[in-house]
């Protein structure tokens, strides 16, 4: 069927933004349950990979700051009225290797054109992707306002960091939050992030230890000026390596480190193996291997090795991203198909935030009341341990179980 001029081909359609090369849809349209009919993309480069692989989507490829406003004349805004809207918002200025600078940072303010477009369209469920170091950032501060945001829009939210070799079955240690949201509540109670599985795949399963590659990608005496380190220490097939600019760092715990967009270009974290035929770095593919991508996966031939690295970098692992679509079209299943988010707008709204550590938990509206003395009637009445503003700066550092209620 189509829907406003573009395929659909699942029962739940998905509006994409900051899609890079597009593993968060990929995750999605993966389940069979959900078609992604449009993806917004500003960097060109990943626009290339984007239309190979999503041939059927809209592809916008101007800045959000631009997409449905009073001025765009170049999409019907009617495209983004789509039961789910994701995005992982560029992440450096959240992110450790960073300045750590949040709002501050002019990347920062993408996350609130993210949450126009969600205030606008009112998608039955969102879904947001970014570093394990958003909800830590300032002091816990940072996602605070994505949280507040989120729910006053009102959606219930979810959130947990999920490392890929933990829940995706890949051999790579990345760490990244995953915020869902709903705009019926049932669905949200129905929501479960999806349980630990056991690590099954190899590092050679993603990597090739045994075919010769293209020789751009070995280390060789007299190519590299620190070779002599890396023919000293850089000795085993079951290790991945690291060149950190003065010494080499070795993994033993058969997954890859994180990867990073600039990885592969002879700086910082270079993720490198030892084979029958030299050290190397990983080949594109491979990188995108680590990531959970499918060997069918198309990578434009046109874009330098470096463009790739930086994709593969950027993206996500896509099996964590099927596995949560997963349950999110469970709970979509089973919920009503016309509830819209909460309309809030009295003078206090209440809500309840749960929360397991810093790295887990879930927020949602309670009521709202026209002035002071009915919240506290019924704070009085519901027995509700309501924290003030410095005990709530207080609760959201902390760890262990707390479970509380805010006014906004």
């Amino acid at each position: 069927m189509t829907e406003n001029n573009v395929t659909v081909s699942a029962p739940y359609t998905v509006a994409s933004f900051f899609g890079g090369v597009g593993g968060i849809d990929l995750g999605f349209e993966n389940t069979k349950k959900f078609s992604s009919v449009f993806i917004n993309e500003f960097d060109k480069n990943a626009q290339e990979t984007i239309s190979l692989n999503f041939p059927s989507a809209k592809l916008d490829r101007r800045d959000i700051h631009v997409v449905d406003t009073d001025t765009d004349t170049e999409i019907d805004s009617r495209l983004l009225d789509t039961d789910l809207i994701v995005g992982g918002f560029p992440c450096q200025a959240f992110s450790i290797a960073g300045y750590r600078r949040g709002f501050d940072d002019e990347r920062g303010d993408l996350f609130f054109e993210l949450e126009r477009i969600i205030k606008k369209h009112q998608p039955r469920a969102v879904f947001i992707e970014n570093v394990k170091n958003l909800v830590t950032h300032d002091h816990g501060n940072t996602f605070r306002v994505i949280r507040e945001k989120l729910t006053l829009n009102g959606y219930h939210i979810k959130w947990k960091v999920l490392n890929g070799k933990d829940y995706g079955n890949v051999p790579q240690n990345r760490e990244r939050i995953y915020i869902v949201g709903f705009a019926d509540k049932k669905a949200f109670e129905l929501f479960e992030f999806p349980k630990e599985k056991k690590l099954t795949k190899r590092l050679s399963d993603v990597i090739d230890f045994q075919e010769e590659k293209d020789e751009k990608y070995y280390y060789r005496m007299g190519k590299q000026p620190f070779y002599e380190k890396l023919e000293l220490e850089v000795t085993s097939q079951d290790s991945i390596y690291q060149w950190r600019r003065q010494y080499v760092r070795e993994n033993k715990s058969g997954v890859v480190p994180t990867l990073t967009a600039n990885m592969g270009t002879g700086g910082h974290n270079v993720p490198l193996i030892k084979t029958e035929h030299g050290i190397r770095k990983l080949t594109p593919r491979e990188t995108f291997n680590v990531q959970g991508f499918p060997q069918d996966f198309k990578l434009p031939k046109n874009l330098s090795n470096g463009a790739l690295y930086k994709q593969a970098g950027n993206s996500v692992v896509v099996p964590v991203i099927e596995r949560i679509a997963n349950n999110i079209a469970t709970a979509l299943d089973e919920t009503s198909k016309n509830v819209k988010p909460t309309n809030i707008d009295g003078a206090t709204a209440l809500f309840r935030v749960q929360m397991n550590g810093k790295l887990e938990g879930e927020s949602y509206f309670v009521e709202q009341f026209s002035s002071t003395d009915l919240l506290n009637k019924y704070s009085e009445k519901h027995k509700l341990n309501v924290v003030d503003e410095e005990e709530y700066l207080k609760m959201i550092q902390k760890n262990g179980y707390r479970d509380f209620y805010i006014t906004l």
